[in-house]
């Protein structure tokens, strides 16, 4: 077995090892669908879903979602969420789903407020609380059931009681149906779930390699959905399976024989693997080439070498994977950066980035870990983006260096930095360029495109969306100017 992000100040990271449809649940992932399977991108998780009750104990609707006759301004118009009133009285609001925070504090009528980015342009809305919690800031991931504030009347408000919102591409839907659909009935019940069954991971050390230089890769969706799997039958926590992945073969993206003549995805010799390898695929048979039987031959493993025997255990399970303390310290490492999510590395589109284009992989990746962060018109960081400078900055992580505003980067990419896409033929990394403000014929607006199936980009919206996701399904039959095109990267160089 073979080698191949950055270290966080944490001592421990509590990670469960969950069935798959409690993991997003626990683990602060990136957001992740709750709907669909691996196609059309997202986290391949999509299978089961992430989403819970945003309350913690009972409670009863006191205003449904529609128009109505405002109680305090008494004008009719939209009532844009749910009103749920907790029983016997207030307590926590916690997040529905796994997601990105954008704003947190006093906003208007809803008094204070936490919003928070889902994947496939979902956001939730939690109003009126008398207080968020305590550290919580824009930027931050969060993972469902996490604690955004206590119940309360701030604001335009009539009594003590959540204010709930769904919004999807920007436009209220209604919660009730939503969360049905997403398997979390508004009730006025809480779902009970059994206690995980959880360990530490300790924290990245001293001596590290590989990840002192090369962060944390998307992982596929249809090896996300492996590394669940392997993670429910075996017990060994799937950050723990991602970050030997990452080290070992950067999620299949270098899959090949190494020189000590370790096989396929998860690199195992031969003759380890006649002792662990597993059938994963239900095939019949154990194929040290299958990437499933690969991934589950890994889990039995580090089973069988002690994982789940404490902190010391993890170790000493990995030092027998790879005899090297260099080793340990890295998988433990991309293992801390998948359980947290930075960056969206947990869940990652379906449609991988073209070979020998690393840049827009690291162009997408950083764009992803900017969800959240404020727009602001002429802003160019670190904290705050509009359009053009957040994509600018995007590539420039990559080598890059795009022109400042949207139309320069359009022109720039004209004049031979870049290749015109038709309309479904896009890649992750691909920009498009739409009109805006300056009027039809134009070009004002740029985004970063993240999951060209589900026709999904992520860019510095306005003010009220901040950095978030977004579709452009549709935009080329109602944008003037829609435009699709491609960066032209140097040549790709190894860094093994």
């Amino acid at each position: 077995m073979r080698a191949g992000v950055v270290s966080r100040s944490h001592w421990v990271r509590l990670v469960a090892a969950l069935p798959a449809a409690a993991l997003i649940a626990v683990l602060p992932v990136a957001p992740a669908s709750a709907t669909g399977g691996s196609a059309g991108g997202s986290c391949a998780a999509s299978t089961t879903t992430g989403w819970r009750s945003p309350l913690q104990q009972r409670y009863v609707i006191t205003s449904r979602f529609g128009y109505r006759t405002d109680p305090i301004s008494h004008v009719y118009q939209l009532h844009a969420g749910v009103d749920l009133a907790m029983l016997p009285g207030p307590g926590p609001v916690v997040a529905a789903d796994a997601g990105t925070v954008v704003r947190v504090g006093p906003y208007g009528g809803l008094g204070n407020e936490v919003t928070i980015q889902h994947a496939d342009g979902v956001q939730t809305l939690y109003g009126h609380m008398a207080y968020t919690a305590a550290g919580l800031k824009p930027g931050m991931h969060v993972a469902a059931g996490r604690v955004l504030g206590q119940e309360g009347s701030t604001g335009a408000s009539t009594g003590p009681h959540l204010h709930f919102e769904v919004h999807v591409n920007g436009k209220p839907v209604d919660p009730i149906p939503f969360m049905a659909a997403h398997g979390v009935p508004l009730d006025g019940t809480v779902k009970s779930t059994a206690a995980p069954t959880a360990f530490d991971l300790p924290a990245a050390g001293e001596p590290r390699r590989a990840s002192l230089h090369q962060n944390a890769l998307p992982v596929p969706a249809a090896l996300m959905s492996l590394y669940l799997g392997a993670s429910q039958k075996y017990g060994v926590p799937w950050p723990l399976l991602a970050g030997v992945g990452m080290e070992e073969t950067a999620q299949g993206r270098n899959n090949h024989t190494s020189s000590a003549g370790a096989k396929g995805l998860m690199q195992f010799m031969p003759g380890t693997f006649a002792r662990y390898g597993v059938d994963g695929d239900g095939d019949g048979r154990a194929d040290i080439l299958n990437d499933a039987d690969s991934v589950y031959s890994a889990a039995n493993a580090l089973r069988a070498w002690g994982v789940t025997q404490g902190a010391s255990g993890v170790r000493r399970a990995l030092f027998s994977y790879n005899h090297a303390d260099w080793y340990v310290n890295d998988v433990l490492h991309y293992a801390a950066e998948y359980a947290e999510g930075s960056g969206g590395f947990a869940c990652s589109d379906s449609s991988s980035v073209p070979a020998g284009s690393r840049q827009a992989a690291t162009a997408v990746a950083w764009g992803k870990g900017q969800v959240g962060h404020p727009y602001r018109f002429g802003a160019e960081g670190p904290d705050a983006w509009d359009s053009s400078a957040f994509v600018q900055a995007a590539y420039a992580k990559s080598g890059i260096q795009l022109p400042r505003t949207a139309a320069q980067q359009r022109d720039w990419l004209a004049s031979g930095h870049g290749t015109r896409i038709e309309p479904g033929d896009e890649r992750p990394g691909d920009l498009i360029f739409e009109d805006s403000y300056l009027g039809p014929d134009k070009v004002g607006y740029v985004m970063l495109v993240t999951d060209p199936q589900a026709q999904r980009a992520v860019a510095a919206q306005n003010p009220r969306l901040n950095v978030s996701y977004t579709t452009y399904a549709g935009a080329r039959q109602t944008r003037h100017i829609f435009e699709i095109w491609r960066v032209r990267t140097p040549t790709a160089t190894s860094h093994r």
